[in-house]
């Protein structure tokens, strides 16, 4: 049964929605504040789709988006304040997850297993047990899935790989990835209020605690707490250290994670995640290593987010603006490239292909994101920890750590279940 009490069709039962180039593909959106819209724009931008319906909490948010998906493709999409119902339609193809993080596993749960194919955005899940389930659901329903780690789609991080592919610096003994931006502080506390007009904020919720209405864990604001969110190791975690891990061609979690971290830069800010972290991940060849520091804007090289490999020929730097080659005397040339800031509609147009495809082998499968999601979420459990070692048994699904197992699964309040 889903989640959200919808009828599950077998899996055996699941189609391909299209057998040529040419079909339209139907769209669906559930959570359109930011994120999400900016997928869906993407998508319409590419290919041969249409949106034909809309799903958010929130009443302001959904008129202002269907208006905008009006002016994109002259026609109005229809809107519903609970994403179960735009499942329910059958004409619909393809849907876009754009909600908070501890939303997405029963959103794409539901999903599959209503026979739609699956973009969702990173991370994907909120704890390394919701991963886990969606993986299984992509599996079990047969659905095309695709992550919102679009930099796996970008030319300038194709190109990084093909240079760290040659060999051309060296054996690399470190990976280093950091992340340094204002909006991961808040200011104070302030007083919870009343539920804004035309929000559910009961559906906002979802299986998160019951707690009343705060303005600072709503829009935008909720990745700084716990509930719903794990902040910038979590937010921009994801992306960056994907791109550690494809430039080492690693697709396994590292054998131990240690970490140390906490509020040290804003005291008296509302948010609950570290504005302080750093993690050690001890892979059998290299150690890979993250940093942020939030409500800061400078870091390594004068970016303030971005990673580097560090090689016996020299040393890569990169980030979204391009990517340089620091040799180590004069072993290897000086490179540097610029980006041509095509990642999101590259990512739609592989996406858009194997959907029609019927490719699983997306730029960013389910695999891959919920990877990339658990190193995240590793970081945060050992600092959560006080900086405790821990080894994931990914066949038992264990750290074998009761304080850390504790930290694996989400307790899902009532009615909502967790999908098993």
């Amino acid at each position: 049964m889903l989640a959200a009490s919808l009828m599950v069709p077998s899996a055996l039962s699941a189609k391909p929605f299209h057998s040529g180039a040419n079909d339209t593909i139907r769209f669906g959106l559930i959570g359109c504040n930011s994120m999400g819209f900016a997928n869906l724009e993407n998508f319409l931008s590419v290919g041969n789709c249409v949106c034909v319906a809309l799903s958010d909490i929130d009443q302001q948010v959904l008129d202002r988006r269907a208006a905008d998906v009006e002016a994109l493709q002259k026609k109005k999409p229809d809107i519903y304040k609970d994403y179960r119902k735009l499942l329910e339609r059958k004409d619909i193809d393809v849907v876009i997850i754009g909600t908070p993080d501890h939303w997405h596993c029963l959103q794409f749960v539901d999903a599959c297993a209503a026979e739609k194919d699956v973009y969702v955005e990173k991370p994907i899940a909120n704890s390394i047990a919701e991963c886990e389930a969606m993986v299984a659901a992509a599996a079990r329903y047969n659905r095309v899935v695709q992550v919102g780690q679009q930099q796996r789609s970008g030319t300038l991080w194709k190109e990084m790989k093909t240079y760290l592919d040659s060999g051309k610096l060296g054996n690399i003994g470190r990976v280093h990835v950091w992340a340094n931006f204002n909006y991961a502080v808040l200011p104070p506390p302030v007083p919870d209020t009343a539920i804004p007009p035309g929000v559910d904020y009961e559906m906002w919720l979802g299986p998160a605690p019951l707690r009343d209405f705060n303005p600072q864990r709503f829009h935008g604001s909720w990745r700084m707490f716990w509930d719903y969110g794990g902040g910038l190791v979590t937010d921009w975690g994801v992306h960056l250290l994907d791109m550690g891990l494809w430039g080492m061609n690693v697709n396994t979690l590292p054998e131990t994670v240690s970490a140390a971290g906490g509020n040290f830069y804003y005291l008296e800010g509302a948010q609950e995640t570290l504005d302080t972290l750093s993690v050690n991940y001890r892979f059998r060849n290299f150690i890979m290593t993250w940093e942020n520091n939030a409500g800061v804007e400078s870091g390594p090289y004068g970016k303030n987010y971005g990673l580097l490999f560090k090689g016996t020929n020299g040393t890569l730097v990169a980030n979204r603006e391009g990517w340089q080659v620091y040799p180590e005397g004069n072993k290897i040339e000086e490179r540097s490239v610029s980006p041509d800031h095509q990642d999101g509609k590259n990512h739609a147009a592989d996406f858009l292909q194997c959907v029609r495809n019927r490719n699983k082998e997306t730029a960013c499968t389910i695999e891959n994101g919920s990877l990339c999601a658990s190193m995240a979420q590793l970081g945060n459990i050992s600092a959560r920890l006080g900086g405790v070692a821990l080894h994931y048994d990914t066949k038992n699904k264990i750290f074998g750590d009761a304080s850390a197992d504790n930290f694996l699964k989400p307790l899902y309040r009532s009615p909502w279940r967790f999908p098993e």
